[in-house]
């Protein structure tokens, strides 16, 4: 991911709603058993309906709009099927496009030439904000193609054809992308929090000493309230489940099924937990800490709490590493000790929070250590010159 970038894609990510899928994911789960969907009520079909969320990429709508166009290829399709995940993930699955029908090709020929279209009008607007004033008075003249190597997600040398190459970088770029998608929108928690103090602390300076004070009362009070809350239970543990099954699915608690309850949360029947389905999981702990009605609860906090559940499941279950928990894999998993006897669980806390401080306030620190370094260097050649 580009720093170019950074701007549009994490705002995507702070989203609330946020559902991430690999596009390894959406491949494997095309080749699913089929629902079917007279066993569905009509609430369950209609979300079966609604269109896929958005993948937080800056390319998403070009990703989508391939896979639907190769699609409607037959012998694309067939290969797909019969592909394993490893072809899928290393781009082997492009050689493919060669066999695709004529009038596939003329599409995503399209697709591409309005994909780099869109591509150069980005760096176009970018150049121009950063080296033109607001009235346009001179103009910058932009070597699009040198700036269109930053984008892997397509061959920039071939902007009119769409070939076998620019699937597998499609592919590639995407999986590397989504993998490291969590990643990146911890990076960006950190940089949030760290604006939030360093947003406080300036207000701050505003104050007199008088209400200074009060404000710090008043952030300290909120704190305190904000750790008061009820036990977590452990991501995925026996207990966590058994308070989803007794409370939301409404069942005994003393008659908890493990495959009663997959079969319960598995909401598109697909014989997978995807980080969708395991993080609604999560929403009764999260309640016990969030609530969007206090003032005290961070909502951007609970999105980060609710992204480490997942990934400490996914990284205790999902055995194969294929982001996505199988029957089996969730079946194993309830018979280890952990899930019938799991450490405690400690959400985002204060000292977190305080350590994230600890590195923005290193940051300025070395920062301005940088600037009088320079400074002195400066006055030490004036005084060589002179």
């Amino acid at each position: 991911m580009t720093p170019f970038l950074s701007t549009s894609f994490s705002k995507a990510k702070m989203r609330k709603d946020l559902v991430v899928f690999t596009f390894l994911s959406s491949l494997v789960l095309s080749r699913a058993i089929p629902i079917d969907k007279s066993k569905l009520d009509e609430s369950k079909v209609k979300e079966e309906q609604k269109a896929p969320e958005d993948t937080g990429l800056y390319y998403d709508r070009y990703l989508r709009e391939v896979i639907d166009v190769l699609e409607t290829d037959e012998h694309f399709k067939e290969k797909l099927q019969a592909a394993d995940v490893e072809d899928i993930k290393n781009g082997k699955l492009g050689q493919e496009l060669d066999f695709v029908s004529h009038k596939v090709r003329t599409k995503l020929d399209e697709l591409k030439r309005q994909e780099v279209a869109r591509l150069r009008m980005l760096v176009k607007a970018r150049m121009d904000a950063m080296q033109g004033d607001a009235n346009g008075d001179f103009n910058v003249r932009v070597d699009h193609q040198a700036l269109l190597k930053q984008f892997e997600h397509l061959d920039h040398s071939n902007p009119h054809r769409f070939e076998a190459v620019d699937l597998s970088n499609l592919i590639k770029t995407a999986t590397n992308d989504l993998e490291n998608f969590d990643e990146a929108r911890h990076e960006e928690f950190k940089r949030y929090e760290m604006m939030k103090e360093h947003e406080r602390r300036e207000f701050l300076k505003t104050l007199d000493e008088e209400r200074r004070q009060e404000e710090e009362q008043k952030h300290k009070e909120m704190m305190q309230k904000h750790q008061s809350h009820p036990k977590v239970n452990h991501p995925g543990s026996k207990d966590q489940l058994k308070e989803v099954w007794e409370d939301g699915d409404g069942m005994d608690p003393n008659s908890f099924d493990p495959k009663t309850f997959f079969k319960l949360h598995d909401f598109n029947e697909d014989g997978f937990f995807d980080q969708e389905e395991l993080e609604a999981l999560f929403n009764k702990e999260l309640e016990k800490v969030y609530d969007s009605k206090n003032a005290e609860d961070d909502m951007h906090e609970m999105e980060e709490e609710r992204v480490r559940m997942r990934e400490h499941v996914m990284n205790e279950v999902d055995k194969n590493k294929d982001r996505l928990v199988s029957f089996e894999e969730f079946l194993q998993s309830t018979q280890t000790k952990e899930f019938a006897e799991p450490d405690g669980w400690e959400v985002i806390s204060l000292i977190f929070i305080l350590l994230l401080l600890l590195f923005y306030f290193y940051f300025i620190f070395k920062a301005y250590c940088q600037v009088r370094f320079h400074n002195h260097l400066f006055f030490i050649s004036l005084n060589i010159s002179v």
